[in-house]
């Protein structure tokens, strides 16, 4: 079973990453750009039958290793 996880800053965190991409996409021409975040993403193969089960493995990856869940939120996807 596979699963996509998007982990992105929570909206009250300032991204400096995601500000110089910014600007350098308006450098460039990009002025229709309202803003841009970074994030990272994560696609996950589990061997798993249980979806349930899956989705609850997944989900203790990211609190334990992938997301810091002070600063940071994800999503789970089943792909």
């Amino acid at each position: 079973m596979k699963f996509s996880v998007t982990v992105t800053l929570k909206k009250d965190v300032l991204d400096p990453q995601g500000k110089v991409v910014q600007n350098t996409l308006l450098n460039l021409g990009m002025d229709n750009l309202k803003s841009i975040r970074q994030g990272k993403f994560f696609e996950i193969e589990i061997d798993e039958k249980d979806e349930e089960v899956a989705k609850k493995r997944i989900n203790e990856m990211c609190q334990k290793l992938l997301a810091n869940l002070i600063i940071e939120d994800y999503k789970i996807n089943k792909l």
